[in-house]
């Protein structure tokens, strides 16, 4: 998912190595101490690099992070493999992976940072309109194809999809990250068939 990108700065030649080892330590940081605590030294250090090398490239700290979620983190995609089920299924692995790979804990401090990092906001927004966008296709297909019924409601459906898994990945203790990484394909495949199951059961009467 990620997405290669020329990263501009002040003119200095541009050493990729650099780039990518900055780029990664600064959404490490991120996800590991949110925006209050993110700086380029705490960047440098885990890059392994000199702050005077970063400032060379990069004018301030939000220049380095800006550049390195448009360089790691990419959208979802919309995969029609011909039936709800494996349309959700293949979507619920996107977000596993978004959460579980290397930057997941920046993806996940995204949103709540986005109020005091405007410079995120665009970054945010476009992601969270790929997910709506494309869990909101899925679903129209399904109905479509009969898979579910006409008065199926995306959004329910979709915020349990994504509520479901960002929820295993925030209440996983860190001793079980690699357990759950591990076992990610089958946590998708159970949360696809449960709330396929959900919609299908009877509604209760009414009182």
């Amino acid at each position: 998912m990620a997405r290669a990108r020329t990263i501009t700065g002040s003119g200095r030649p541009r050493d990729p190595e650099l780039e990518r080892r900055v780029a990664r330590a600064a959404l490490t940081v991120f996800g590991r101490v949110g925006w209050p605590g993110f700086t380029l030294d705490a960047v440098a250090v885990e890059a392994g690099a000199g702050k005077a090398s970063i400032y060379l490239r990069w004018p301030n700290k939000q220049a380095v992070l800006v550049d390195a979620l448009h360089s790691y983190i990419g959208q979802v995609t919309d995969v029609d493999t011909g039936s709800l089920h494996g349309d959700l299924l293949e979507l619920a692995r996107q977000f596993l992976a978004f959460y579980l790979g290397d930057v997941g804990k920046a993806v996940l401090r995204l949103g709540p940072e986005t109020r005091a990092v405007p410079e995120l906001a665009e970054h945010f927004d476009t992601l969270w309109r790929s997910q709506v966008s494309t869990g909101r296709e899925i679903v129209r297909r399904g109905i479509a194809r009969g898979d579910v019924g006409p008065d199926t409601s995306a959004t329910l459906l979709l915020d349990c999809l994504v509520g479901g898994v960002t929820n295993h990945i925030l209440t996983t203790p860190p001793e079980l990250e690699a357990a759950v990484a591990a076992n990610a394909d089958q946590y998708a495949a159970d949360l696809v068939e449960f709330l396929l199951r959900s919609l299908s059961a009877p509604s209760p009467p009414h009182s």
